[in-house]
């Protein structure tokens, strides 16, 4: 199975020895040995994947690199955080995927309203299996616990991830902006329930939930 380690915060080193990821299409920046490049397309697995990616517009562009020796990949000097997966199931936004073990199973999975705010259809991207990923962040993530006695309001522009048995509500008449003395803030939030994980970066990409 590759290896996976950084370089600082903003460069992932992945060890092949036969082996393969899948990667964000233009995210390699050097790699060292003798290594064979396909590009694929990512948000699920075989027709049923197509015919989703189709109607859903979740849709990232990967590519499978294999061999002997070691790649090294970045995003636009993005943090990146490692996420080691035991046989569980990861929900994250399409942008915020790096890089995964070939071995772990891509897909979309619906997310109601919440997709429809940040713009990105009503899907989100799933990998599923054991082994690692690396996300992608615009600064340093935070890991957020969430139990049944402690739910968890996130702003849908700083959302990156979740892990775990969570069940997620979009709700709106919620102004983050308004909290701090602005007026320009999101109006919504994504309400999570039950006991998992949460990955937050502390800054918000740019989403259309003030217009819906």
């Amino acid at each position: 199975m590759a290896q996976f380690r950084l370089q600082g915060s903003r460069v992932l080193a992945v060890d092949l020895t036969g082996d393969s990821v899948k990667a964000k299409n233009g995210a390699m920046v050097a790699y060292e040995g003798d290594m064979t490049f396909k590009k694929r397309t990512g948000g699920g697995e075989g027709l049923r994947g197509m015919v989703t990616r189709r109607l859903t517009g979740e849709q990232m562009a990967v590519m499978e690199v294999k061999g002997h020796g070691t790649c090294y990949f970045a995003d636009r000097a993005s943090e990146i955080n490692l996420v080691s997966l035991q046989g569980e199931k990861l929900y994250v936004e399409s942008s915020n995927l790096l890089c995964t073990d070939a071995a772990l199973r891509t897909g979309t999975s619906f997310t109601g309203l919440r997709g429809s705010a940040q713009g990105n259809g009503l899907f989100t991207t799933t990998v599923e299996g054991t082994g690692q990923a690396a996300l992608v962040s615009d600064g340093t993530a935070v890991v957020l616990r969430v139990t049944p006695q402690t739910p968890l309001q996130v702003d849908p522009g700083a959302y990156i991830a979740h892990t775990g048995g969570l069940k997620q509500h979009f709700q709106s008449g919620v102004n983050f902006g308004a909290l701090i003395g602005e007026s320009g803030g999101e109006s919504f939030q994504i309400r999570f329930e039950g006991d998992g994980l949460v990955y937050v970066q502390p800054s918000e990409r740019n989403t259309i939930g003030g217009e819906v």
